[in-house]
């Protein structure tokens, strides 16, 4: 589709309310969703995508930040027909764009799976790495396995993406539902293991309707690894979204 930003690479599947939207961590393809997509499809319509960069999606020509993103995002939406109530679903670094878009965007959102999703506060898990080289960067590729260094990519501009969401103190009054993965990552210190817990908990806060999942055999790709377990909290999620509309 062609967005005034350039073309985006896009996908839709199944048919239904409340409209799902995939947004995928840093450099991740649509194609990352495939063991999820058949069976959510089967009664929601369902918009995945490539972020500028990604697939076949036009390069970027500005810096790729979080509202920068979300905008695009709103705006391919809007082209594709994909209306509100939106359930967004964002992994990794697609946490932080729902978390945005619903700041943002908030009487158009009305649930979001935080899977395996980064948190603003995981920017300070920094200060236990030790050494001060291995740069916040480094973490957010280490989980998304990023290895591009342009200068408008994403992944460079986190910190701007975490002060725009510090920005916006609404969030909607929505079922929040956060997935995270049980299994150990070695290449990660204790200390930062804990904290990213602490920091995924604290996603639950954001709502009075908040439930955590643990995928007790994923690292840091459930939909890969335990599809069902993201699959079941996603239809979980839509049926609070419907019981909610027929209140």
């Amino acid at each position: 589709m062609k967005t005034s930003k350039g073309k985006l690479q896009y996908n839709i599947s199944g048919n239904g309310k409340p409209n799902i939207v995939l947004i995928n961590g840093g450099a991740g393809p649509i194609e990352g969703w495939m063991k999820i997509l058949p069976e959510i499809s089967e009664s929601s319509t369902v918009f995945s995508y490539n972020r500028f960069g990604v697939g076949g999606s036009d390069k970027p020509n500005e810096s790729q930040d979080g509202t920068t993103i979300v905008k695009t995002l709103h705006e391919a939406l809007t082209i594709a027909g994909i209306e509100p109530p939106l359930l967004l679903v964002g992994h990794s670094l697609g946490g932080l764009y729902v978390n945005l878009f619903a700041r943002l965007y908030p009487n158009e959102v009305a649930g979001i799976v935080f899977l395996e999703s980064s948190h603003p506060k995981d920017l300070s898990l920094n200060e236990y790495q030790g050494n001060t080289v291995k740069t916040i960067n480094k973490l957010f590729k280490m989980f998304d396995s990023l290895s591009s260094h342009k200068q408008f990519d994403e992944v460079n501009h986190v910190k701007d993406t975490v002060n725009q969401i510090q920005q916006v103190n609404i969030f909607p009054d929505i079922p929040v539902f956060v997935v995270t993965g049980g299994k150990e990552n070695r290449m990660m210190p204790e200390q930062v293991r804990t904290k990213r817990v602490e920091n995924q908990l604290e996603y639950l806060s954001l709502s009075k309707n908040s439930k955590h999942i643990v995928a007790e055999k994923s690292g840091h790709f459930p939909q890969l690894t335990e599809p069902i377990v993201v699959i079941n909290t996603i239809k979980d999620c839509v049926k609070l979204i419907k019981s909610k509309d027929n209140q």
